[in-house]
């Protein structure tokens, strides 16, 4: 994820880095300008189409259908944010549950004990990023052996309800003191579960590819009604309606799964650090 200030709007004019979408777009918008200008070629130096010309009264069409197209867009990039959105407040649900979770045990639990929780509860949010990536790191740690073929964090949240359990047969953690962190331990595996829903539920299929078509036909027929009037000049034009556009859906397709690596996504690595790094001081 890119951190920036807000308030310095104005240089972000001039700046290039790898979440911008020209860079990706620009070969397309070369295409798309290039075929404008053969469009404009072919009607007013090929065919000598005039003016008055029917193909020029498609641009009606145009003003029908972009008043819809704008909402289109407007939900598509807000179904996207919202998919964000509600990543980061699990991820925030995970940072805060983690702390609360390390507090009361830290009252309750003997030393060897203490080391155990100290470890296992920021690993739970590091094998939850590897696992919403697809990834699976090896840490050399002795407190669990676990089967990378099979669900990392479901195994995690196992071994730290065993230690519970045990602790609590052992008489260090009474029953009332279990009830009082079960509401922690239990949520890792809810937000696990509110993780993945989001990971593999993408927007449907026939909605992202309608949106796609939907761009490009808006596209590829305006060189038919603004010929006339621009001339050659509708080639710069033409690429930038295509820039922004296309830049509208790509930045929608990058934000809607939030756990990824892209310059968009949440900060995991950042998260994953903060709730080590503040378990071990709670712990200390």
């Amino acid at each position: 994820m890119i951190y920036y200030n807000p308030k310095l709007w104005f240089s972000f004019i001039f700046r290039v880095d790898k979440a911008d979408t020209l860079s990706k777009l620009f070969p397309l918008i070369l295409s798309v300008a290039a075929y404008a200008g053969v469009v404009t070629f072919l009607l007013l130096d090929v065919f000598h189409i005039k003016e008055d010309s029917i193909l020029k009264k498609v641009i009606y069409i145009h003003q029908t259908i972009g008043f819809v197209f704008s909402l289109l867009l407007a939900f598509r990039i807000n179904s996207a944010y919202d998919r964000w959105w509600e990543g980061r407040k699990i991820w925030g649900s995970l940072t805060n549950n983690s702390r609360n979770l390390a507090i009361k045990l830290k009252h309750l639990v003997d030393t060897d004990s203490a080391v155990f929780f100290n470890f296992m509860i920021p690993y739970y949010g590091r094998v939850l990023k590897d696992h919403l990536r697809g990834l699976y790191t090896a840490e050399h740690q002795g407190f669990i052996i676990v089967d990378k073929d099979k669900h990392v964090p479901n195994q995690v949240a196992s071994a730290i309800v065993k230690k519970v359990y045990e602790l609590n047969k052992a008489g260090q953690i009474n029953p009332e003191q279990l009830v009082s962190i079960t509401t922690e331990i239990t949520s890792f595996t809810d937000i696990c579960g509110a993780c993945e829903r989001i990971k593999k539920t993408p927007i449907p299929f026939s909605y992202s590819v309608f949106i796609k078509k939907f761009i490009f036909t808006y596209i590829v027929t305006l060189p038919f009604t603004w010929a006339f009037e621009l001339k050659y000049y509708i080639m710069p034009i033409i690429g930038f309606i295509l820039f922004v556009f296309a830049s509208i859906e790509l930045i929608a397709e990058e934000i809607e799964d939030p756990f990824g690596t892209d310059a968009n996504d949440l900060p995991l690595d950042n998260i994953c650090e903060n709730i080590e790094k503040h378990v071990g001081e709670i712990f200390a």
